[in-house]
């Protein structure tokens, strides 16, 4: 059985799919861009400020599932400039405690909303 996740915490879905689903002891959060779910838009700043934000995001939905950032066992970073990578990583590594999740990290030629990056994630609930 599966169950949609929503919270207002972080941005509505701009289509047809969930801010995340739980299935079988999983959660699998949507890729979460750096939209500030109170003004709808990007968060002023670089590369840092906007992976700060999309983390948050994806904290607010795993929140929402009863889960935390310490339950991910694995992440899909989407950068739009593979070379912001450095940046991202050192937020990323703030926010993610050890054993850090699995992770893929790639370049690809354009995201939603013009987006710099997109972080998704798959969580194990205890």
């Amino acid at each position: 059985m599966k169950n949609q996740i929503y919270t207002d915490k972080a941005p509505a879905a701009i289509g047809p799919y969930s801010q995340g689903i739980s299935a079988n002891g999983l959660v699998f959060v949507s890729g979460q861009i750096p939209v500030d779910p109170k003004t709808g838009s990007f968060p002023d700043g670089d590369i840092s400020a906007m992976a700060e934000q999309s983390i948050l995001n994806l904290e607010a939905v795993l929140h929402e599932s009863g889960c935390t950032l310490a339950d991910v066992v694995k992440t899909t970073v989407f950068l739009k400039d593979i070379n912001d990578f450095a940046a991202m990583n050192e937020v990323y590594a703030k926010h993610f405690p050890q054993p850090c999740p699995a992770r893929s990290a790639v370049q690809v030629a354009a995201l939603p909303k013009g987006a710099p990056l997109e972080i998704e994630a798959i969580a194990v609930k205890k």
